[in-house]
């Protein structure tokens, strides 16, 4: 027979084992242990699905709210510029689109590290660290600034709504065609 001792310990200890997979958000809000590891999925699974152009950028784009964006930014903490918003445009983004793949990942690879994830009002923010490997003889890993992302959980589960590549000092331009263009100058000229 469980006494009233007893069962106020078992009630404070499965109390306490509900809060311990909660973390406060500064401002109200919670994510569970839950979360985080679908958030966590969500970010480290965004390399190989960015750099293989699965479903025609599509899958990539799935990785975004419906209105979500990808911009960059030379600075932490700031808005920058968007490049990319809304579903198409993502999709092409990461290489496909209505038209299907046109590129294959270029050699390529992000490599994203130091997730740091923390609750915020209407879902959660994350900030991490991109390395970006060239393939060649030899290969080379460069530290390419990180992501700030504004995450938000859906029906489909935790999404982007924005996502900026930041890259302290970095001379970003305005849109991601010129970058293109930059980027193809930059291959023609190491191939001469």
């Amino acid at each position: 027979m469980i006494n009233n001792k007893k069962l106020f310990t078992i009630a404070l200890l499965t109390l306490s084992l509900l809060v311990a997979g909660m973390v406060p958000a500064r401002a109200g809000g919670f994510l569970t242990n839950s979360d985080y590891i679908a958030i966590r999925q969500l970010i480290e699974g965004y390399p190989a699905i960015l750099d293989t152009c699965t479903n025609s950028g599509y899958d990539y784009a799935d990785q975004y709210t419906d209105d979500g964006t990808f911009g960059v930014s030379s600075k932490w903490g700031d808005d920058g510029k968007v490049w990319y918003k809304g579903r198409e445009e993502l999709a092409v983004a990461a290489g496909g689109g209505k038209n299907g793949c046109h590129r294959n990942g270029g050699g390529r690879h992000h490599l994203v590290t130091n997730i740091v994830i923390k609750a915020a009002p209407g879902g959660a923010t994350a900030r991490s660290t991109l390395l970006m490997i060239t393939e060649g003889e030899p290969s080379t890993i460069q530290w390419q600034g990180g992501y700030q992302d504004h995450l938000v959980k859906t029906s489909k589960g935790w999404r982007f709504k924005s996502r900026r590549h930041v890259w302290p000092g970095y001379d970003w331009p305005d849109t991601a065609a010129e970058m293109m263009e930059r980027l193809k100058k930059q291959s023609e000229s190491a191939s001469h």
